[in-house]
């Protein structure tokens, strides 16, 4: 299932795409102007998350879901962390969606006694 966050990552995968973004996102003041840094690494970012996302589409697997989870912990944790730091508010929205997937992709895995109806790796 394509997950809006998927989507969302995409606008970071390029250069080009990134520059669009950026640009939607800012507000004078709110985000630094662009530099060759910022969009290396956005790119980084957008380029595994589309690539994680077609494999969770070609080749989906219970362990792919769970490392997902994990990921979006991850995510969660660093995006809190750049808040704290006094990182733009906007950021709450990515928080938030990342937060809501990652426990409804953990929950099963939390459950006491819950057996896998598929081996992890086929």
């Amino acid at each position: 299932m394509l997950r809006p966050t998927r989507v969302v990552a995409a606008g970071f995968a390029t250069p080009w795409t990134y520059a669009l973004v950026h640009d939607a996102l800012s507000t004078p003041g709110v985000l630094p102007e662009l530099d060759p840094i910022q969009t290396l690494y956005a790119n980084l970012m957008g380029s595994v998350v589309v690539v994680w996302a077609v494999l969770r589409i070609v080749r989906p697997l219970v362990l792919h879901g769970l490392l997902d989870g994990v990921a979006r912990v991850l995510f969660t944790a660093w995006q809190g962390y750049a808040l704290a730091q006094g990182a733009p508010r906007f950021l709450w929205l990515f928080l938030g969606v990342e937060a809501v997937f990652g426990v409804l992709q953990l929950a099963p895995w939390c459950r006491r006694g819950t057996e896998l109806r598929e081996p992890l790796v086929r």
